[in-house]
């Protein structure tokens, strides 16, 4: 699943953090076509009046991610199919207000792969609310990011062993190439976990 790679919110990132998670996720969606895996992308998007936005976007005036602007585009060098879901979310977490995890559970999914930004925001709620949902989410530290890095390094570490696993990329790759499910294994320093 790959949250809010668009645009606009890409460009408040350094562009070599674009550059790697761009080039990250990728590996990922190539990995996991070859294996014929679902691929679900998501992505926030709003009315120009912003009479769907959040309390924060209305109460400042905060205009992004506007429909049928360029800045809601998903980034270019992203290879996204036509045979990929996509949903449109209007808060914070992919599940709230959306047919995510009716579609979710009509696939038999009961493993997440999370991918995107911002980690402290988007992927955060993302992953507590697939976890309340009863789905083991995985992280990989090279396909996630955030404008800010030290409260993404507290999420991270928040959510590793309680709500998912932070892993590393290449971790997800061999998963997936091996059609291997991870199990849930408490990992308190955030360093990735070596055994599945």
């Amino acid at each position: 699943m790959i949250i809010d790679l668009q645009n606009d919110f890409l460009a408040s990132l350094e562009t070599s953090v674009v550059t790697s998670l761009v080039a990250n996720t990728n590996r990922l969606v190539r990995t996991f076509r070859a294996k014929t895996l679902p691929i679900v992308w998501i992505r926030q998007e709003f009315r120009a009046d912003l009479s769907d936005a959040f309390l924060e976007m209305r109460d400042k005036n905060i205009s992004g991610v506007i429909e049928g602007t360029e800045g809601a585009q998903i980034h270019p060098d992203l290879e996204v199919s036509e045979s990929d879901v996509t949903f449109i979310k209007k808060r914070y977490s992919a599940f709230f207000g959306t047919t995510l995890d009716q579609h979710l559970q009509e696939q038999n999914i009961d493993h997440l792969v999370l991918c995107g930004i911002n980690t402290h925001a988007c992927i955060r709620t993302a992953a507590i609310d697939a976890y309340q949902r009863d789905y083991r989410v995985l992280l990989p530290r090279e396909c996630i990011g955030s404008y800010d890095d030290e409260h993404a390094r507290v999420t991270l570490r928040y959510l590793d062993g309680k709500i998912g696993r932070v892993v590393g990329v290449e971790d997800v790759v061999e998963m997936a190439r091996q059609e291997r499910r991870p199990t849930h294994v408490q990992n308190e320093d955030c360093d990735g976990v070596e055994e599945f």
